[in-house]
């Protein structure tokens, strides 16, 4: 089978209408900014949206908050080498939704507060609050520039584009747009990315399975050993990997953080059929996007030669497939939906840190007299200067190339992640527990991440127990038992701090925690603050959004292409053409007066 270096030179198969795909995706994101504007009347609109945005636009900004470039590049690049297997991450994900459906989204939206970390401080107090601020605020800054420069080491490896000003550009995009309007801008590029995104994976893994003749013939034909793929010699560490990952995932999406993700709807009942959403693209979309990595491995099994310039050439398999099906143009949409998979974690990322500093620290510490203004003033330049940060960091990781920036970002994952994450879950449950069993409970997993790393992980347990392990049980290993050790240690410790429980003295603390409790258990209604219902202004700036997408995807089927090739861009136009008339109608119902249009 060829598999020549001239097929797949994506620098030369990346033409104008490509770029003219590219171009318009970035002045399109810049152009949801401003529009989004208009929305954006306080603190409360700039970092969760007045809690008055409908569901299915927190749904799918809950679902792109799970991305980065790395669901294209390091999952694709396991889809690559083992198969299926990666699926686990993204079902876990799809799992923990479904937890976030059941019981938490609900109960998140119901603690009525502007910042998750504002619930934090009702649950654990002032040192509480600040203890959570100060370890989320820094970690965002790092994702954010890990995501950032991952993205742009790979577009400049695969498509020939120069990494600094890949960083300026995509970075100033999302820089803007947070900064001009927050959570909506934020929430709705996102519901505009979701679209984008599964246009782009419908069509490569349709045209994918086409190629290769169906997926019974991916069945027969992927080199993986087993279902658990190869390169193992000890099953039950791989079947241990696929458990613990769903504990692992499960604590991650259901803490008072998270609350992040629903806060920003109308109702209690919005909240829920968010979380149903996401559930739902997250256990459909990743069967889509795994289907080109594996056809790859199929027909490119020296992917190494065709991308010798990667480090780790399978992370360009997803590519490599995409370059085959694609007709001209399209390769453009890929392009924006992998920029879109790391802008919609960065931006979201952006507005939270920013409202964690605003409320959770510059008004409580620096300036509680501030006026709305004064913060709303505050807001827009912490998040720019973050912004720069994010910028900063991701220039700053250009040098240090060698440390493999993919294995960093699921390093941070494994040492703050879950640690962090169990005494935010607890808390929702436990009263007995006192304020410091939130920061202690930190500090203990924290301990343990530290000696799970440096002492007792893979290799050394390969030592210890005279195992033959391989490179990828190792790596298995650490993330698992990392997991599942960080859950019960520190659960362990928490619960165990109830010894020390004594009701709070302080009338103000006692007052904190019992209107924490009562929130908890009511259900949000409606719009509780009395600002006007803005159904039908969201409506409006979806729907033209929208369909201003979809005319442009349906013109681009005039681009010179094979019959299938246009027809491609057909569908997927008139299937975003079908979604703006139904945005328009389900907020614009029949018999409706004009109030409420902007």
């Amino acid at each position: 089978m060829e598999t020549s270096v001239e097929i797949l030179e994506v620098a030369d198969r990346f033409g104008r209408f490509d770029w003219l795909t590219v171009i318009f995706y970035l002045v399109f994101m810049v152009a949801i900014g401003v529009a989004s504007k208009y929305l954006v009347q306080g603190t409360s609109d700039y970092f969760r949206g007045g809690g008055k945005m409908l569901w299915w636009m927190a749904g799918a900004s809950a679902f792109m908050q799970q991305f980065s470039a790395w669901s294209f590049t390091g999952a694709a690049s396991e889809a690559f080498l083992n198969g299926p297997i990666v699926l686990t991450i993204f079902i876990a994900n799809g799992v923990g939704y479904l937890g976030n459906y059941f019981y938490f989204a609900p109960k998140l939206r119901q603690l009525r507060v502007i910042t998750p970390i504002q619930a934090v401080r009702q649950r654990y107090g002032r040192v509480g609050e600040q203890f959570f601020t100060w370890v989320f605020f820094p970690v965002g800054i790092l994702y954010a520039g890990i995501w950032l420069n991952a993205l742009s080491i790979f577009i400049s490896s695969v498509f020939g584009l120069p990494m600094i000003p890949t960083i300026l550009v995509v970075g100033g995009v999302v820089v803007f747009s947070a900064t001009v309007s927050g959570s909506w801008a934020v929430v709705s590029s996102d519901f505009m990315q979701t679209m984008i995104l599964m246009i782009i994976a419908v069509t490569t893994a349709v045209l994918c399975l086409i190629d290769i003749g169906g997926p019974m013939e991916i069945v027969r034909q992927f080199p993986a050993e087993s279902v658990l793929g190869s390169n193992y010699n000890y099953p039950l560490i791989i079947i241990a990997w696929i458990i613990f990952m769903f504990f692992n995932q499960f604590f991650k999406l259901n803490h008072m953080i998270d609350a992040s993700r629903y806060l920003n709807v109308k109702t209690s009942k919005q909240a829920k059929h968010a979380a149903l959403l996401a559930a739902t693209l997250m256990f459909l979309g990743p069967v889509l996007w795994f289907i080109p990595p594996m056809v790859a491995r199929i027909k490119y099994p020296g992917i190494g030669d065709i991308f010798p310039q990667l480090t780790r050439p399978s992370e360009a398999s997803y590519i490599a497939s995409a370059i085959d099906v694609l007709p001209a143009g399209m390769l453009g949409l890929l392009l924006a939906a992998i920029l879109s998979a790391t802008m919609s974690s960065m931006d979201s990322g952006l507005n939270k840190n920013a409202g964690f500093f605003v409320k959770n620290f510059y008004i409580v510490i620096l300036k509680p007299e501030a006026t709305e203004k004064h913060q709303m003033l505050v807001s827009r330049i912490t998040t720019l200067v973050l912004g720069g940060l994010v910028i900063g960091a991701a220039m700053y990781y250009t040098t240090l190339r060698d440390l493999g920036l993919f294995d960093l970002m699921i390093q941070f994952g494994a040492l703050i992640g879950v640690p962090t994450a169990v005494p935010l879950l607890w808390g929702l449950f436990v009263k007995k527990a006192p304020d410091w069993a939130g920061w202690s409970t930190v500090l203990v997993g924290l301990t343990c991440s530290y000696f799970l790393k440096f002492h007792f992980n893979g290799a050394w347990a390969a030592a210890f127990f005279d195992l033959e392990m391989t490179t990828r049980e190792v790596r298995y290993y650490d993330a698992s038992v990392g997991a599942i050790i960080n859950i019960i240690i520190p659960s362990i410790w928490y619960f165990t701090t109830r010894i020390w429980y004594r009701e709070p003295v302080n009338p103000e603390r006692k007052e904190e925690l019992a209107i924490y409790w009562r929130n908890l258990a009511t259900p949000v209604l409606g719009i509780e603050d009395g600002s006007a219902d803005q159904d039908r202004s969201q409506g409006k700036l979806m729907s033209i959004l929208t369909l201003t997408y979809g005319v442009f995807i349906i013109l681009l089927a005039l681009i010179p292409n094979e019959p299938g090739g246009r027809l491609a861009f057909l569908l997927g136009g008139l299937v975003v053409l079908l979604m703006a008339w139904g945005i328009y109608r389900s907020t614009h119902p029949r018999g409706q007066g004009a109030a409420g249009v902007p």
